[in-house]
């Protein structure tokens, strides 16, 4: 150590524990929240009206009503919307006290809009009445009320529902509290919530992820808030870490044979921040880097006219009504048909209440067939600038595509390109449609996110509860150490100054 060095360090280590002592006060009741609330989430996630619940809901789809074909549908979007084909459209039968079939269009804008497929007419905007009825047709209950139309509140700020708002608030009146929220512009049901389901969230997603209605409402605000914190909360495990390191002994111990140097609530702090303390830092800093800070995960945008090539939509008008109208009975009877496109051929992906897929030929209405010959040549149109260099179809969800937290269809084609970001792009084998993709730069995130802050390694979610007891021993070894923080900074704040005639040396560095 240079005499530079020597004279400096006092110095350094002064504002080493300063800056420990204080970011950690504030820190440590972070840490303590984030540590339960994410055990809250391993069980119960923010409300969402998944794909499996709006199918058992919805009433079979009316082909004999739905005379308006889909390019007439498409036809009523404005102007500067027909050019490409949409995001997604798909026929379902909207309840109420006049149920009809109805296309739901999500433009590559994100917008979406509702075409009565009985005679063409733009649906909406959606009064209070109608949504009850809606809501009671949806719920099977006939005693579900209106209770109020809103721009958002708390189970309904993601930036996901703008397109939909504002909301119809409908409380359904049964056992287990069910509201539902109905889109005041297009009449679907956007979302339910169930009593326990918003207890719970409380405890979890709401705190976990500073989801509190007024600043989630603004964005921008809070991301930035959200990012600051977690870089306060970094600098505090990150010192942590140091003074552990520089204040423990493993073999020059100390005269009461102890590896640390203090006791009771300290020493706490002090064994379960070192054993923790690299968790503890890995999960901040993941946490911190899926806010994207400073935009370094940006994704590349998909090419409209790259997928419009790849589908061939439009190439000739969509043959409707079907050659053969897919019938079934009970819950077999499709809920939800969507027309789509592979390589110029009509398609008919038919969804039923248990949310099993069939696709058919729109044609001839025969079961779809499509080979691995023509999914790899009509890839090649996704990157014009690049070429498959492998298509492999997986049978098992590996590392990059797995269904923790999402449905992942399987089998999949998963084709690799070997353009600049070495895209990799997922393929439904049944009916041809992109599932999904990523990048080299998505796949780091992968690892620096997922992997790190939410331990989604294959070997540990696919052998739950292995995943569960990893979690929750880290969980508990995290908020020991957050904890004993706690107590710690409160009893620093309510010490009273002593009087002296000189300022005392830092507690800290009298005992180093």
């Amino acid at each position: 150590m240079t005499t530079a060095w020597r004279r400096a360090w006092p110095r350094i280590r002064h504002w080493l524990y300063w800056t420990h002592r204080w970011l950690g006060i504030g820190g440590c009741l972070l840490f303590v929240m984030w540590f339960a609330s994410g055990v809250v989430m391993m069980y119960v996630g923010y409300p969402n009206l998944t794909d499996e619940e709006r199918l058992a809901a919805l009433r079979p789809v009316r082909f004999d009503e739905a005379l308006v074909a889909p390019s007439a549908a498409l036809g009523t979007l404005p102007e500067a919307l027909r050019a490409q084909p949409p995001r997604r459209m798909a026929l379902e039968t909207q309840g109420g006290s006049d149920p009809q079939p109805v296309w739901r269009i999500v433009d590559l804008r994100g917008g979406r809009h509702a075409v009565s497929a009985r005679d063409g007419r733009v649906l909406g905007p959606v009064d209070a009445a109608q949504a009850e009825a809606i809501a009671r047709d949806f719920s099977g209950q006939p005693g579900a009320r209106w209770a109020e139309m809103l721009e958002r509140d708390q189970w309904t700020v993601p930036q996901g529902l703008d397109p939909l708002r504002p909301l119809h608030r409908i409380q359904v009146g049964d056992a287990a509290g069910t509201e539902l929220y109905v889109s005041s512009r297009t009449g679907e049901v956007a979302r339910d919530t169930h009593r326990a389901e918003r207890f719970w969230n409380w405890l979890g997603s709401v705190p976990h992820w500073i989801y509190f209605t007024p600043l989630r409402a603004d964005p921008p605000l809070w991301h930035d808030v959200v990012v600051w914190l977690s870089a306060a909360c970094i600098v505090s495990a990150v010192t942590g870490i140091v003074i552990g390191i520089l204040r423990i002994r493993l073999r020059r111990r100390f005269r009461n044979g102890a590896v640390t140097p203090y006791t009771g609530w300290m020493a706490w702090h002090h064994i379960a921040g070192l054993v923790g303390g690299f968790f503890v830092l890995t999960w901040i800093v993941s946490g911190w880097l899926s806010m994207n800070p400073n935009k370094w995960f940006e994704r590349n945008r998909s090419d409209a006219a790259a997928m419009a090539s790849y589908t061939g939509a439009g190439s000739s008008p969509f043959p409707w009504p079907p050659a053969q109208p897919p019938a079934g009975e009970g819950a077999a009877a499709p809920r939800e048909a969507l027309p789509m496109w592979f390589d110029g051929k009509p398609l008919l992906q038919l969804r039923d209440a248990g949310g099993r897929v069939r696709v058919v030929d729109a044609a001839t209405g025969a079961p779809a067939s499509i080979s691995r010959d023509e999914i790899v040549r009509a890839a090649a149109r996704l990157r014009p600038n690049a070429r498959v260099t492998q298509a492999t179809l997986q049978t098992r969800e590996d590392f990059h595509w797995y269904g923790h937290h999402r449905e992942r269809t399987v089998p999949i084609w998963r084709l690799e390109f070997d353009d600049a970001a070495r895209s990799w792009i997922y393929i439904d084998p049944s009916s041809g449609q992109v599932a999904g993709s990523n990048d080299s730069n998505s796949r780091l995130r992968r690892w620096l996110f997922n992997a790190a802050h939410s331990l989604d390694f294959p070997w540990l979610i696919q052998y739950r509860p292995a995943w569960d007891i990893v979690v929750w021993l880290l969980s508990i070894v995290g908020t020991v150490a957050s904890a004993s923080g706690v107590v710690i900074g409160w009893r620093r704040l309510r010490r009273k100054p002593k009087a002296s005639a000189a300022p005392a040396a830092p507690r800290a560095l009298q005992r180093s």
